[in-house]
């Protein structure tokens, strides 16, 4: 029986030897041989070539064809031979040919004739894919490399139909069935037209992810590592189930990197398999070898000459008895703002580096050898500044803190790259310096590529507030340049590029109330510190809104204006103490107020005040982007006041009604402000961002008879600025009806508040971080509320709101939004106040 298994064998590959050896003597046949000639295989002829012709091409070069095929007229052809199969397949490996005959035309004496005749593949002259969106088939086509005038080969087909599938593999489509039609072009001969039909099927999802041998970190904990795999479950409802071969691979090096932060340093996935549970739907099983738990035991440092090993020891922060974290290793070591290497870089050691070595001590214990390679000390050599098209290169520079001859400070470089953001001329997300090394001479160049912004702006704002719309239109020119206001070259369309700031804004309801203001800030004031200058003036004009606003005592048909103008004038300085992030501001101003018949908001009807004021901040200023901040704070704290007028007089202001002119001819007053703002990124990427601000005001007074009838505060509502013209402060709290949080009088008039308190969280995630636009989406919680009285404050007794909202930042336009907000708590004697609300921003950020 086994030798008749053994004899069919035999025969089978008998068969098969016969069926190879036939294959190559046909190719043989084929190659080797001439068209029109008899050939002795046994006695070849050596023919000199006297021509050679080739036809049959339609769209290829002939002199190319015949390079390829490597046989010139004069050469000496041995017929049959190796120098006609060679040449034919080299032809026939170029995939441009469906068949190809060498012909002998004639023989004289020793001398042949040739004819190559080819006949070429269908050049493509359309390219079209189906079943898929547009921009997908504009990716494929540049992976494929497909162009119009090639040629459609068995090889290409493949390759196709591999990158197709690989391609959707990624996206978690694991059955992408690929098919190809081609139909002859009308138009061009031996042509056609290629359609790529692409079936995606549907995604193949993750049902479960099942976890063995997991006896320290939870299914929970594990599966959260995994970025991009995820099962069907409501802890990820939000995050996608698609299963992708390649974001899997990559997770499960996470998931070891997880282990690796718990101190399980050997950690390993013993197996793992792909369990497909009915059509588009896999589980995946993952079996965990956790091994030992390990802790950080002895570190040492060698190499070290510039700082000693306890002090970079204590940087680290890494303890022995911790728990052996890998993550944290690197992160101390490199990656964190503090991290040890950043002594080394901020001291000039460019070059340095830093090693660590893990020595296994034990079951359970790591030593610690940190190598410090510490190299030379790099200076500065160039800062080169590109793409600044618009903004003079001075005014980048003065922002720098980094200077050619310098030593070489990674901190520097960065805060120079945030001084940048926060002019607001360039785009934020594009400033990334790029230093170039050069350890032969032990320096390095910096350069620093802007890409600028449009930073001019038309401000449109409106807000309803007095019983009308109050509509604002202004022009904003973030980079003015005074310097070239009369140079006729320079006005393209305005002089620009010197950094100052020119406003000019008209706001008004078109019949009842209008006013007008500029401002003009250069904030290198004599060009050679950082220390701004500013002036600004406004005039206003309003008569009565409507009839709300005329009271008994009035004569409704009588005349009532309201007038205020005013100007100011205001220097600031950059501090170097506490730190260099310190500014110290300081302002006077003048305001004038001229009532006329104006009853029902101010103690006074008729007359005129004249407030003198002396405004000074001190601020810090830390954030990474005024735009879209991710991180850093803004602290400010501020004092406004008068001269104490009635303390060099001998007025009883107790004397005197409300509506005596000399009780408001000179207000007096002294007002305290408290801003801060922290800004938190929450997730890797940085783009997820917890913002948390407070402030608190008060406006106080030197002679209790004698307050201030003006620069109280407006509270509640979407904080727009509708009601500037009567000399307060607004102060927006979503959820609640516009200055529905302004305290009420005694007589019940509804007055302004002279101290505040508001606290807002948001959490903000971007949509688009686009030069063309910033979007970004957040959710917002709110408290807020204003007293009369210092004796009536209560910190803890604020209206709540929380909700929801967008920001869109257009170049030209400006910031635009809105939030729908809720306000949870009634606001006594007003019904309605609270509850769902809509806020619209228009050039203003909360």
């Amino acid at each position: 029986m086994k030798i008749n298994y053994l004899c069919k064998m035999i025969k089978k590959i008998g068969i098969i030897l016969v069926m190879i050896f036939a294959g190559a003597f046909a190719w043989a046949q084929d190659t080797d041989t001439i068209y029109n000639l008899e050939v002795d295989y046994n006695a070849p002829v050596i023919y000199e070539v006297a021509a050679l012709k080739v036809e049959g091409v339609k769209h290829l070069d002939k002199e190319v064809i015949k390079q390829l095929l490597r046989i010139s007229v004069g050469d000496k052809l041995q017929v049959p031979g190796d120098d006609i199969s060679l040449g034919i397949k080299r032809l026939y490996r170029q995939g441009l040919f469906s068949d190809i005959k060498l012909i002998a035309d004639k023989v004289v004496g020793n001398q042949i004739y040739l004819t190559l005749e080819v006949e070429e593949r269908p050049q493509l002259t359309t390219i079209n894919f189906t079943g898929i969106k547009s921009s997908e088939e504009k990716k494929l086509i540049e992976k494929t490399a497909l162009s119009k005038g090639g040629y459609f080969t068995a090889n290409l087909k493949n390759r196709i139909k591999l990158i197709v599938q690989n391609y959707y593999k990624e996206k978690g489509f694991n059955n992408v069935g690929v098919t190809f039609e081609q139909t002859p072009d009308p138009d061009i001969p031996n042509a056609v037209g290629l359609k790529i039909n692409i079936d995606k099927n549907k995604v193949v999802k993750v049902r479960d992810i099942i976890i063995t041998g997991n006896d320290n970190l939870s299914d929970h904990k594990l599966i959260k590592a995994m970025k991009k795999t995820k099962e069907k479950n409501w802890r990820y409802f939000f995050r996608s189930k698609k299963f992708s071969e390649k974001e899997f691979k990559n997770d499960r090096v996470l998931l070891i990197e997880k282990y690796n932060e718990f101190g399980y340093r050997d950690a390993k996935i013993e197996s793992y398999k792909i369990e497909e549970v009915e059509k588009n739907r896999i589980n995946i099983h993952l079996d965990i070898d956790e091994g030992n738990r390990y802790y950080f035991n002895d570190i040492q440092w060698v190499g070290n000459t510039v700082y000693s090993s306890d002090f970079l020891t204590r940087v680290l922060k890494i303890s022995k008895g911790d728990i052996y974290n890998k993550k944290l290793l690197d992160d101390r070591i490199s990656n964190d703002d503090d991290a040890v290497s950043n002594l080394y870089f901020d001291n000039g050691y460019l070059f340095s580096r830093m090693i660590p070595k893990e020595i296994v001590k034990g079951k359970d214990s790591i030593d610690l050898e940190i190598s410090v390679i510490e190299g030379q000390q790099a200076t500065i050599n160039k800062v080169i500044i590109t793409g600044n098209d618009r903004t003079h290169e001075h005014v980048i520079r003065r922002e720098l803190w980094v200077y050619p001859g310098d030593l070489f400070s990674k901190t520097k470089i960065i805060r120079s790259i945030r001084e940048l953001a926060n002019l607001g001329l360039f785009d934020p997300e594009q400033l990334q310096p790029d230093i170039q090394p050069d350890p032969e001479n032990g320096t390095a160049d910096i350069v620093i590529p802007v890409v600028e912004k449009p930073s001019d702006q038309i401000e449109l704002s409106g807000g309803y507030g007095g019983g009308t719309v109050i509509a604002s239109v202004g022009l904003k020119f973030s980079n003015f340049s005074i310097r070239n206001i009369f140079n006729k070259e320079a006005w393209q369309p305005l002089p620009t590029g010197d950094g100052q700031t020119l406003s000019l804004r008209i706001q008004s309801n078109g019949k009842y109330y209008s006013q007008y203001s500029f401002s003009f800030i250069e904030p290198w004031f004599g060009g050679k510190k950082p220390n701004s200058f500013s002036v600004g003036g406004y005039m206003s004009n309003q008569t009565r809104l409507s009839s709300s606003y005329a009271v008994s005592s009035v004569n409704p048909g009588e005349d009532q204006q309201f007038r205020v103008w005013g100007a100011s004038i205001g220097l600031g300085r950059r501090l170097n103490w506490p730190d260099n992030y310190f500014t110290l501001s300081n302002s006077l101003s003048f305001q004038r107020y001229e009532l006329e018949n104006w009853g029902g908001f101010y103690q006074f009807t008729n007359g005129s005040s004249n407030l003198l004021s002396l405004s000074t901040t001190l601020a810090r200023r830390s954030i990474d982007n005024p735009i879209y901040t991710r991180s850093g704070s803004d602290f400010s704290i501020g004092l406004q006041f008068t001269p104490p007028y009635s303390l060099f007089n001998d007025t009883d202001y107790s004397a005197l009604d409300d509506g005596h002119q000399d009780k408001f001819r000179w207000v007096e007053f002294h007002k305290w402000t408290f801003k801060g703002k922290i800004y938190t990124p929450l997730s890797r990427d940085r783009k997820l961002v917890l913002y948390t601000g407070t402030e608190y005001g008060f406006l106080g007074y030197y002679d209790k008879d004698k307050r201030s009838p003006f620069e109280g505060y407006s509270v509640g509502g979407d904080g727009m600025s509708g009601y500037t013209a009567y000399g307060s402060d607004v102060i927006g709290v979503r959820g609640y009806e516009n200055n529905s949080l302004t305290p009420i009088g005694e007589d019940g008039r509804r007055t302004t508040g002279n101290l505040y308190g508001k606290m807002t969280m948001e959490l903000r995630y971007p949509l688009s971080l686009e030069q063309s636009a910033t979007i970004y989406v957040l959710g917002f919680a709110e408290a807020g509320n204003s007293w009369y009285d210092f004796e009536d404050f209560q910190p803890f007794n604020m209206y709540r709101s929380a909700g929801v909202g967008v920001r869109i930042f257009l170049p030209m336009f400006g910031l635009l939004g809105i939030d729908w907000g809720y306000g949870f708590d009634d606001v006594p004697n007003q019904p309605g106040a609270s509850g769902a609300q809509f806020h619209f921003i228009l050039g203003q950020q909360f």
